[in-house]
């Protein structure tokens, strides 16, 4: 419709709130079917951000830390009505990340036509101005022929394997004792290897030639450094490549669908132990009379992450070493080869930022000892971090 159009034309490509504050006019006064036409054309705008390379929980990610929860209703609510149009034909991912928003309830009704007009069109400013982004897989709709990531459908060979190593890791998440959640994450890890290993043993019988993929993993503030970090830890132990981007908050991570599937199930359980030792850390330190900041959680999250990565990435060494045969070290470093070519390829100008030290010792010193408790880790990054 023609009202649509000269509000969107006015309130979208300006950067003053009176051009947006005219075009919530323009739509507040229009007849109650522009609406639908309004809804239509947000569900073209979600379309073109699949195009730049960004998925469903990419775009509500950047949507409620910029604009707000309900900002964020609005988004799913075209997320979820773009979706529509392609059935079934879903790639795995955007499967998942799509139900997530289908349990989150329904949009609530506007206030009054002039905010719910002004709401939209700054969720709209903020889709179409999003940037091309890396493409991590396929978008819906597409053949299966242009896909980007040769192996973005999850690997369905082992789910009993998967299954077990989720519920070891709820249950390390719920005990309130260091020494079984240390015992429960230690041989989670240890079954991420082992099917690890399993998949790149069976490619190499099968003499199938898989490639890697990659998915993004949200890395929220506060502490987001830290967080990184810790991704990047279990990244590395599970034969993987991460890359922060700080900017969009998420990391990219590269390597193979099993193994990815490990460092996503892996990194939120770590995320939920490392938040809880150090409430309880906190707890101890208020107790004793001493009055702890940001600067304690900065560090204790850092020594976690640290502390973590040197134990995750010693267990994956031993059960490489326990099970592999002199037979399939060719086949486990073609595909670290072909995790870093990947990683090149989608990445070509990566830095490595250096993170700011850990400034409260006693900070550095519960994180450490949270870690140990928590036996889960990657390799030493020594402060630094992949980020483009």
């Amino acid at each position: 419709m023609d009202v649509v159009e000269r509000a969107l034309a006015g309130a979208l490509y300006a950067d003053d709130d009176d051009a947006l504050d005219m075009g919530a006019s323009l739509l507040a006064a229009a007849p109650p079917d522009a609406d639908a036409e309004l809804v239509r054309r947000g569900e073209e705008f979600v379309r073109r951000a699949w195009e730049r390379g960004w998925q469903p929980a990419d775009v509500m990610r950047i949507v409620r830390r910029d604009l707000g929860e309900r900002h964020g209703e609005s988004a799913a609510a075209l997320i979820v009505g773009e979706a529509r149009r392609y059935g079934d034909d879903l790639p795995p991912r955007w499967r998942a990340q799509l139900d997530g928003l289908r349990d989150g309830g329904s949009e609530r009704p506007p206030a009054d036509r002039f905010s719910h007009a002004a709401a939209v069109l700054e969720l709209y400013r903020l889709l179409v101005r999003l940037p091309v982004v890396e493409p991590v897989g396929p978008i819906p709709g597409t053949a299966p022929g242009t896909a980007v990531c040769p192996s973005s459908a999850p690997a369905v060979a082992e789910p009993r394997m998967l299954t077990r190593i989720r519920a070891l890791l709820a249950k390390a998440e719920a005990t309130g004792y260091p020494e079984e959640a240390e015992a429960l994450t230690a041989k989670a890890q240890e079954l991420m290897a082992r099917h690890s290993i399993d998949a790149a043993m069976l490619a190499a019988r099968a003499h199938r030639v898989d490639g890697p993929g990659a998915c993004r993993i949200g890395v929220d503030a506060p502490y987001e450094a830290a967080k990184a970090i810790l991704l990047d830890a279990v990244a590395s132990a599970n034969r993987c490549r991460a890359v922060w981007d700080g900017g969009f908050g998420f990391s990219t991570v590269v390597g193979f669908e099993s193994d990815l599937e490990s460092v996503e199930l892996l990194y939120a359980s770590l995320l939920v132990q490392a938040t809880t030792a150090m409430t309880r850390a906190e707890a101890s330190q208020r107790a004793g009379g001493r009055k702890r900041t940001k600067t304690f959680r900065q560090s204790f999250l850092l020594a976690y992450a640290h502390r973590i990565g040197d134990r995750l990435a010693r267990a994956a060494s031993q059960v490489a070493q326990d099970t592999t045969g002199g037979d399939l070290l060719p086949a486990l470093g073609a595909r670290d080869v072909a995790v870093a070519d990947h990683a090149e390829s989608l990445f070509p100008n990566t830095v490595r930022t250096r993170v700011r030290g850990a400034a409260d010792a006693a900070g550095w010193r519960d994180g450490t000892a949270a870690a140990d408790g928590a036996r889960v880790c990657g390799t030493d990054h020594g402060g630094e971090l992949p980020g483009h």
